[in-house]
Formats: C-alpha cells, structure tokens, sequence
C-alpha cells in the first residue's frame, strides 16, 4: 500500500477515537450530579432540596447572653442554654403589672403553640418596673395567670435589660438559629408582621439544617385591643418614677420619704391626679396612712387600670352630677357593689401588688373617677388607660 495512503487511514482512524471520546464526555456532563450531602441511593430529582439561602448577617448583632439572672420559671440555667442551641429564639422584655405587656401575651402564648416544634423557642426576660415584681412567687402567679409555660427568666437588676440597649416595655426581639438579631419591636401591634417573621427564619433554620418545615401555617387570628388616639398618659405617684411627669394635682406635692396630708383644690385639671387622707410618698408609689384616703382623677380614654395593692375594698364612683359608673362599662377586676339602683358603687377587692381593671367601654369618654379607700396599708403606683 502506498505510504501516502496508510498515513490517511491511520489519521482518520485516530480523528474517530477522539470525535468518540468528546461525544462520551459530552454526554457526561449531561447526567445529574448527585449533591454529597445526599443518600447516594435517594434519587434527588425525586425529592428536592431546598436551598440554603445566602444572606449577608455583617449588618446584624449576635443576641447578648443574658445576665444577671435571679431566677428561672419553666426551665433551670442547663435546661435554657440547650433549648436556645440552633433555635429560632424570641426575646420577650415584660413585666406583669405591664398593661401593654399583658395585652401581648395572647399573641406570644399562642406563638409558642403553634412554632414551638418547629424550632422556636420564646425567652420571656421579666425585667420589673416596681419593687414588688421582683418577687419570683408574684411572677410565677402572672405566669400562671396567663398560661406561660415557655422559660421566663427573673432580670431583677435589668442587666440583661442593658445588655440589650432596651429602655421600653414591652419589646420584641428575634433572633435566628446563629444567634443574629433579626427583627426587633417596642410596643404592642405589627402581630401579623412579627409572625411573619417567625415563619421566615424558621424555613431559613430547615434549609439550613436540612429539615422539612411547614410552610402553610396560617397567621394566628386574635382580637387586637384599638387604642384611643386621645387618652391620658400614664399617672405615677412614685416621686422617682414622676420626674419630668408630675401628674399630682394637689398643693402639697410630692414630698421625698415623707407622710404628707393631702387636700383637693377648687378647681382641678384634667389628666392630673388629686388626693385625700395622709399618704407616704415612697420611690415607686404612695401607701396610706389614714384611714380613709381618696384618689380623684378626671382622665380621657375607654379604659382605665390601676397597678396597687394591700388588702383593701376600694369603693369605684363618678364625681358627684357625672353619673354613676354604668355597670356594662364596669372592669374586670370589679367584684361586688354597695347599694343598688343609681345609688350602686363598684367595689374592688385588692389583694397581691397587680394589675386591675377598674374601666372598660367601646368608646372614650371624659370622666371623674373617685377612688375611696377605707383601710390604711393600700398601695398605689399607677393609672393606665387605653
């Protein structure tokens, strides 16, 4: 055979060889390729994975530990720390005699219901306002009041309060399953917004982890309490907690340490607080010393509550040519009355340092509320409205 011609055959078997070899790399390169982290036997296109989403956390701080803690309700210090381990974990600032924080609590309860086993853990971090709220038996009343079985630590001396940079109640950090804060809210409301939240960084922690999630979970349907836009802001009789807000309408005033005898002028101011009897001014509130005392207010809102205590009946009226308290618009916390008809007066009971609902009605109204106390040794620090 002719050289020139054994050269061609053998150049053109060798062009074969390789035309072959790009087809089967080719058509390599066209077949999956099975993820490492996944069961070589499991058949990937059958059961996709979700992926991991890529987020930049430079921008979010890492959740505080917490610090300083008193006690522990519904959990021990080794219990909490492996519960919060690649949790989903809600930080809740409160404090029992909070009415903003005690109108939170349905939402928060219901949270813990319906995500606790999808990775959420809520954190109630009760940092007090009063003296008294530093009690553990107190709060763990106020936790067993309102069905809160998520841990609850006591932050008596608000270091983790700080530690948190927080100044408000009640406040709503979330923290996702590396500890970065993510959402952060003061204040009651934007529920639908805050569980929204909640779903998202819990499929963030299945993808993550590897795990299913339910993603059709519906938002949690409460009635939300409607503030009145116009209301009187919150009343201190504590001297410390009243500076840059004295609200204390009597001549006397506030009086350090001191047992003052109050008097009710001529003319009085509405959202200012006037009394009766001799009363010992104290950091966080005023006890009565007299027999009798009397509390005098007129306020605007459509609800009223008082944060007191000592065992006390404190007898409920409207000043003289307002009317009677109508009885539909009675609080919670009324348990009885003395006489009847449009002679009748709501009575409430005092006991435990609380929270109590003297006032609710559908809409805001101006009134006088007169508060008359017969037994020295009641307690009162606030009002709140809503």
């Amino acid at each position: 055979m002719d050289s020139g011609i054994k050269t061609a055959i053998i150049l053109g078997a060798a062009i074969a060889v390789a035309i072959a070899g790009i087809s089967v790399s080719l058509s390599a390169l066209d077949e999956p390729v099975a993820d490492s982290l996944t069961d070589p036997v499991t058949d990937i296109s059958e059961q996709p994975q979700a992926p991991v989403p890529t987020i930049d956390k430079s921008r979010y701080r890492q959740a505080p530990d917490m610090m300083g803690i008193a006690g522990y309700i519904n959990t021990t210090p080794e219990g909490l720390a492996s519960a919060m381990a690649d949790s989903v974990v809600l930080y809740d600032i409160w404090t029992y005699s909070c009415i903003n924080c005690i109108r939170t609590l349905p939402y928060i309860t219901a949270w813990d219901d319906q995500y606790a086993d999808q990775g959420l853990l809520i954190v109630g971090i009760h940092s007090p306002e009063f003296e008294f709220e530093k009690d553990i038996v107190n709060v763990q009343a106020a936790v067993d009041k309102y069905g809160i079985s998520y841990p609850v630590i006591l932050d008596n001396d608000k270091e983790t309060w700080k530690a948190f940079e927080n100044r408000y109640w009640p406040r709503k950090y979330i923290a996702d399953h590396e500890g970065y804060i993510r959402y952060d809210h003061i204040g009651e409301g934007a529920y639908a917004e805050t569980e929204r939240v909640i779903q998202r960084l819990l499929a963030e922690r299945a993808a993550s982890l590897g795990m299913q999630t339910d993603t059709s979970t519906s938002l949690v349907d409460l009635d939300e309490f409607e503030h009145t836009r116009s209301r009187t802001q919150e009343l201190y009789f504590g001297y410390y907690f009243a500076q840059g807000r004295d609200r204390l309408g009597s001549p006397e005033g506030f009086q350090r340490n001191s047992e003052v005898t109050y008097t009710i002028p001529e003319s009085t101011d509405r959202d200012y607080f006037y009394l009766t009897g001799t009363w010992e001014n104290q950091k966080d509130g005023m006890i009565l010393v007299s027999d009798s005392g009397v509390i005098q207010l007129q306020y605007r809102a459509k609800e009223v509550n008082i944060v007191a205590g000592g065992a006390a009946d404190l007898k409920v009226t409207l000043k003289p040519g307002d009317g009677s308290l109508p009885e539909e618009h009675w609080g919670t916390s009324i348990a009885a009355t003395e006489g009847s008809g449009a002679d009748q007066t709501a009575v409430v009971q005092i006991g435990d340092h609380d929270l109590y609902n003297i006032v609710q009605s559908d809409e805001a109204g101006t009134h006088t509320i007169i508060l008359e106390v017969d037994e020295p040794g009641f307690e009162m620090f606030t009002f709140t409205f809503g």
